[in-house]
């Protein structure tokens, strides 16, 4: 579960903050410290003009490069048009006359939170630098320099401890992911090895027992029946998807008739629906069916194409001794079935 801050609630906040700064800037016009107000009207109307600029909500959570460097032109310029017009050691103090130095670290605080802060330390820089040469050291802590700068140290830590945090969150997720994942995929390889198995019992078991049952001594009927189960459990692991019960019965149907069957699921038609797929391996059990063909060879297409099994059907012109895919083959086999079986119907 995720807490968060509503972004508005910050923003307010953030907007309600800077805005007491303005009025204590209003307030500081009527002081008897200044020489001219109008600096410090300048000022006002600078700062509040670049306080909406970086509260204006963004694509992203980083403020672009050139807002941060037009908030730094103004944290450069608040100081220097704010002092200009202060009466230099006022015995009475300046008392609201310094709002320019909250202004400048609060300023900086919100870019050091929208992860520019190489700008947001540029700018308490010079503010202490313009400060000891305006008012030296020991004005630093009484007009509050030494506070914006600590603002801007904290907010600089939280933001980074933040940012590291969510990055630990997006990684501990896809690494969760991935565990889910590989989970699923052992739980796929166990469950597949187990249909497998039991597939492979079911069909082998009787023939087993009957070997048992003979000692061995089998009739050449029955060695030609091992011959026909070992090429069904091998259309199992090389067929998949190919097979359904129409097509495993006419597979073994063909065999005893002499036929050598190949079945090759290279993954075409793992996308295909059920019904279509039910069609599919239909039409690929009639062809086998109605073939007179002595060589059947069924593959699956890549994906990409209309066309999702293809069926070839070679009669053996010579003593069938050739390789299937040789060059002999090739030469002397002649095509007695060539069918294609599109992966949808056409309307």
């Amino acid at each position: 579960m995720t807490i968060g801050v509503p972004r508005a609630l910050i923003v307010g906040l953030a907007a309600l903050f800077s805005s007491y700064h303005i009025v204590l800037a209003l307030y500081s016009l009527s002081g008897d410290y200044i020489y001219s107000t109008g600096p410090i009207i300048a000022a006002i109307i600078l700062y509040a003009i670049t306080t909406i600029v970086v509260l204006v909500p963004g694509k992203g959570a980083q403020m672009p490069i050139w807002m941060a460097a037009f908030s730094l032109a103004v944290a450069v310029a608040l100081p220097l048009l704010v002092t200009s017009v202060l009466i230099p050691n006022y015995p009475g103090g300046y008392s609201y006359g310094t709002w320019y130095v909250a202004a400048v670290g609060t300023l900086m605080t919100i870019i050091s939170t929208r992860r520019r802060p190489g700008f947001a330390w540029v700018g308490i820089g010079f503010l202490v630098a313009q400060t000891l040469l305006w008012a030296g050291p020991a004005a630093l802590p009484s007009i509050g320099v030494i506070g914006s700068a600590a603002w801007v140290g904290v907010s600089h830590i939280l933001t980074n401890t933040l940012s590291k945090a969510a990055r630990d969150s997006r990684r501990f997720a896809l690494a969760e992911r991935e565990a889910t994942e590989w989970q699923a995929a052992q739980e796929a390889h166990l469950n597949e090895r187990q249909f497998r198995l039991s597939q492979t019992s079911v069909m082998a078991l009787p023939m087993l027992r009957t070997i048992q049952q003979s000692r061995g001594d089998l009739t050449p009927a029955q060695r030609a029946e091992c011959l026909h189960l070992e090429g069904a459990i091998r259309d199992e692991i090389r067929g998949r998807k190919l097979l359904n019960d129409a097509v495993r019965e006419q597979v073994m149907l063909a065999r005893r008739r002499g036929t050598t069957v190949t079945l090759l699921d290279e993954g075409g038609i793992d996308d295909i629906d059920e019904p279509d797929l039910d069609r599919i391996l239909d039409r690929l059990a009639a062809a086998i069916r109605d073939t007179t063909a002595d060589k059947v060879i069924a593959r699956t297409v890549p994906e990409g194409s209309d066309i999702a099994v293809t069926v070839v059907g070679l009669r053996t012109s010579d003593d069938g001794s050739a390789s299937l895919l040789g060059r002999d083959s090739l030469e002397d086999d002649e095509v007695e079935l060539w069918l294609e079986i599109p992966r949808t119907l056409e309307p």
